[in-house]
């Protein structure tokens, strides 16, 4: 799979993160089998998806090949290099760049569980050696 980052000028939507997602857990796809995925949920169609698709080309976090008189898509970004691309955006759009007030504020609001808060010791563990 050939990576690209996911630039400042290639933002990717809600809705074509919904896209991606079936595009990471299952490629290469047909535009109709990603709306047999996805549609019934949210309530869209084939030509949503087909836009939302060709999106995501435009924008080069999806690649496409022919097969027969469709194209077959399939994810140019992994789902761990779009994941840390859009928590150093946040982090840097929200916390002025520093991780500990993100923690602060989820600890704060309660999102974080016991088995959260053990989860992040052994990586600040882990991180340490």
């Amino acid at each position: 799979m050939a990576k690209r980052s996911n630039g400042p000028g290639e933002r990717i939507s809600e809705a074509e993160h919904a896209v991606m997602e079936v595009l990471w857990d299952r490629s290469p796809i047909s535009a109709a089998d990603v709306c047999e995925a996805i549609c019934a949920d949210r309530d869209w169609s084939i030509p949503t998806v087909k836009t939302l698709l060709s999106r995501l080309v435009q924008k080069e976090a999806v690649g496409t090949e022919p097969q027969g008189r469709k194209f077959l898509y399939r994810p140019l970004i992994a789902r761990s290099e779009y994941v840390g691309v859009e928590s150093r955006r946040l982090v840097n759009r929200l916390f002025g760049g520093r991780a500990a007030p993100l923690f602060a504020q989820l600890a704060e609001s309660e999102a974080l569980t016991d088995d959260d808060l053990t989860e992040i010791e052994a990586l600040l563990r882990e991180m340490r050696k």
